[in-house]
């Protein structure tokens, strides 16, 4: 089923920290998209992994834990999917992961076994760092800018997330709350003209076909989940993306009560978050395109 999640239906606000209890059962989300996703993976480590893949510190211990972790959990969870031989995952058939491969560091090797992007966070004094990530899916953001900051400088640039911010301190605390046997997951989302899964570029970039009526826009919901592991006590960030074309609302049910809220979200939205998302500049045409599909 397309749209799997809405989180524009405006049952959250768009720049709130919205988390909640993560049933384990959905920490992982494999679809019918699995072999697209991990295909992209292998191509863009390929042509560019300075790009996709860093690590600071020494994290090689948390990672190996985040490895074994997520093996446990996919051959539980999809047996159908994922299976265990000869120190290789085989993953639907078409991937052989190698464990055994020690060019490729543990994260890594994680993340190419799953549609996620794997981001490692680390308690210093300073606060909570980003100590190692494979992210091949960006959402206008460059990993090599965010590798080693701590958490306010990571999201610096989301409006009410700066240093000094009480979002800023809100999430310090939560991660220095977080029980490993509680994870938790939300939502964010965004608008681009295309469904290319990389896009470190700007958000201002992306929403020329918001305007092109011959074009679909894309929604972009992000499934991001917080899991502290038992041993080092590390945070382990997983995101996953979803892409459907805006059209594709005209098929809910329930696609009139998701537009409205749809649009309240976006009037909601000050300037700066506007700007943020890419929208500052087609605010309007886009609740026109909202409207539209969802009457």
């Amino acid at each position: 089923m397309s749209l799997k999640h809405t989180p524009f239906d405006g049952s959250a606000h768009p720049f709130g920290i919205g988390l909640r209890p993560l049933d384990l059962a959905n920490w992982i989300e494999v679809d019918d998209k699995l072999e697209e996703y991990l295909s992209e993976k292998h191509r863009l480590l390929g042509v560019m992994p300075e790009k996709v893949w860093a690590a600071d510190f020494a994290s090689e211990a948390a990672q190996l834990e985040v490895l074994e972790l997520l093996i446990a959990h996919l051959l539980e969870q999809f047996p159908d999917v994922y299976s265990r031989s000869n120190g290789c995952i085989q993953v639907g058939g078409q991937f052989d992961i190698d464990l055994d491969d020690i060019s490729r560091p543990p994260l890594l090797l994680a993340s190419l076994l799953v549609q996620e992007d794997l981001v490692l966070m680390r308690n210093t004094e300073a606060g909570w760092r980003l100590v190692a990530a494979c992210v091949c899916f960006p959402s206008s953001w460059v990993l090599r800018e965010k590798i080693g900051k701590v958490m306010h400088d990571v999201h610096k640039p989301v409006p009410g997330f700066d240093k000094g911010s009480r979002n800023a301190a809100l999430i310090e605390r939560m991660f220095d709350n977080l029980k490993a046997e509680l994870p938790v997951e939300r939502f964010n989302w965004s608008v681009y003209s295309d469904d290319d899964l990389y896009h470190a570029e700007r958000a201002s970039d992306h929403v020329e076909s918001v305007t092109n009526q011959n074009a679909s826009p894309f929604l972009r919901v992000e499934h991001q989940t917080l899991r502290k592991l038992p041993k080092s006590g590390d945070v382990l960030f997983t995101i996953r993306i979803h892409l459907d074309p805006l059209d594709a609302l005209r098929h809910r049910d329930d696609r009139k009560v998701i537009g409205k809220g749809f649009v309240e979200t976006i009037r909601s939205m000050d300037e700066a978050q506007l700007r943020y998302k890419g929208l500052d500049q087609v605010r309007e045409e886009l609740i026109l395109r909202i409207e539209a599909v969802t009457a």
